[in-house]
């Protein structure tokens, strides 16, 4: 099975948002096998959106990121990460569609509730960057059957 990283940004915490969006992902059937809140520090911002370094938004990114602490999580599940990134919806908040978190809960493209790994290679990487070994966590989903078909995982 896969993993891949969530971030619930400071627009979702300030907004009280955290277990709604937990709440989906948990109901969905992805397992949470690591979460932790954190203050995203200058340093890790820039090697994550180290895309986007250049560009004229990323100190306003930055700010936005720096508002509050983030809930960062690692999902783990069959294609997790297609699955979460469905689940989430396209960056601007504006034409997301109902139903996704984005689409439910924001109106904007910066301030967009969660980041979600957008590759398996990303996810691999970007897990890494969050969380320690020891801060993941590897234990049986008692639901797994009623999740999946047994040949599915």
């Amino acid at each position: 099975m896969e993993k891949t990283l969530v971030i619930l940004k400071p627009s979702a915490v300030q907004r009280g948002l955290i277990g709604k969006i937990i709440t989906r992902f948990e109901d969905k059937g992805l397992q949470i096998v690591g979460m932790k809140m954190i203050f995203l520090t200058d340093n890790v911002l820039e090697v994550h959106y180290a895309h986007l370094k250049e560009k004229p938004f990323f100190k306003r990114i930055k700010e936005s990121m720096q508002v509050s602490p983030v809930v960062a999580m690692c999902l783990k599940g069959v294609s997790v990460v297609d699955v979460v990134r469905a689940m989430t919806g396209p960056t601007n908040g504006r034409s997301a569609q109902a139903g996704t978190i984005r689409g439910d809960f924001s109106v904007s493209v910066q301030e967009n509730i969660i980041h979600a790994s957008d590759s398996v290679e990303a996810a691999k990487i970007e897990v890494k960057r969050f969380f320690k070994e020891e801060e993941l966590f590897d234990y049986p989903q008692l639901m797994l059957p009623n999740i999946y078909a047994n040949d599915e995982y």
